[in-house]
């Protein structure tokens, strides 16, 4: 009982960084399962399945408070599906001594993606026109495999893709990543089901996942308004690293001073991306003040547009301050 109240706040807390981020439900719950000693194909399965209901519960959350383009859903989910039917069918087939380190080893560099990512100032300015098809199709295959290969990696591969665009506000490119997931985690079901038979699904494991999860989702949809997303990547990134790279290093099987010494290394790069990641947060405000404050020096005194707010410049995800007025 206590070990699937335990899933339960796992649940809970994956949805609020999923929800508020955009990404990080399937690495969290994962590797928490890994560490656990799930066998890997077990651990996909059980996470994708209680994603349906948890990402069904975000889609409309999200959609609600008007954070879903359906054009890029549309455009993202059915390839995201077959990509993530095939990663099942390939994880499902492997055995899990070769699955454990493959499955880390992706959870890994997706976590030091994030740690990298988060530690850098996130990018403000959006450009014109419409994300493209043959854009959106190939990002949502190649997603949807390593998300159902990892364990995650939906959010991870799909939303910076979509954020470094610029064409898409960052609480939207979060909404519909989010709300696409719920086709690619059931084609993910549907192929560990084939794969796997309905015992690969750890039944109470899923329950507990999808019961904090389903509390959370409305609450994560508000919150990628106001959250410091900035400072949650680097925090969720580093701990992610660090626990995958034990199952790495025993994988390597690597002893003596080299285990303590990896550990002290890979602390320090977390320490180091937190730090980065909250300068970049104290400099955000001060860089988008300068702007309306010197556009409104240089303009002519006569029908003078009022000046945009600092809510009005910086998207909700980088500012994490409240959401842009006019939204």
């Amino acid at each position: 009982m206590r070990k699937l109240l335990v899933l339960a706040l796992v649940g809970l807390a994956a949805q609020l960084i999923d929800g508020s981020l955009g990404m990080a439900y399937g690495l969290t719950s994962s590797t928490l399962l890994l560490v656990a000693g799930v066998a890997p194909a077990a651990a996909s399965a059980s996470v994708h399945l209680a994603e349906i209901g948890t990402t069904l519960a975000a889609g409309v959350a999200h959609w609600r408070f008007g954070n879903v383009d359906w054009r890029v859903v549309t455009r993202i989910a059915l390839p995201g599906a077959i990509g993530a039917f095939a990663g099942a069918t390939l994880l499902s087939s492997i055995s899990t001594e070769s699955a454990a380190p493959w499955m880390a080893g992706i959870l890994f560099t997706l976590g030091a993606y994030l740690l990298v990512r988060f530690a850098r100032p996130l990018r403000t300015d959006r450009v014109g026109g419409r994300l493209r098809g043959r854009f959106l199709s190939p990002l949502g295959l190649v997603a949807g495999f390593v998300d159902a290969t990892g364990g995650g990696g939906w959010g991870p591969v799909a939303t910076p893709a979509l954020l470094v665009s610029g064409r898409l506000e960052p609480r939207k490119v979060i909404g519909s990543v989010d709300t696409a997931e719920f086709v690619v985690a059931g084609a993910a079901s549907v192929g560990f089901l084939i794969g796997l038979g309905s015992e690969g699904f750890l039944l109470p494991t899923v329950a507990a996942l999808l019961i904090g999860g389903l509390i959370a989702a409305p609450l994560a949809a508000w919150l990628v308004r106001i959250v410091p997303a900035q400072l949650l990547g680097a925090a969720v990134g580093g701990v992610i690293v660090l626990t995958n790279a034990r199952t790495l290093i025993r994988s390597a099987e690597l002893g003596g001073p080299v285990r303590p010494a990896i550990y002290a290394l890979l602390a320090a790069g977390w320490l180091a991306a937190l730090v980065l990641a909250v300068r970049a947060l104290r400099r955000a405000p001060a860089r988008a003040t300068a702007v309306p404050a010197s556009a409104a020096s240089d303009a002519p005194t006569a029908d003078v547009p009022a000046a945009p707010s600092v809510a009005d410049t910086v998207p909700a995800e980088l500012a994490g301050t409240g959401t842009p007025a006019a939204r």
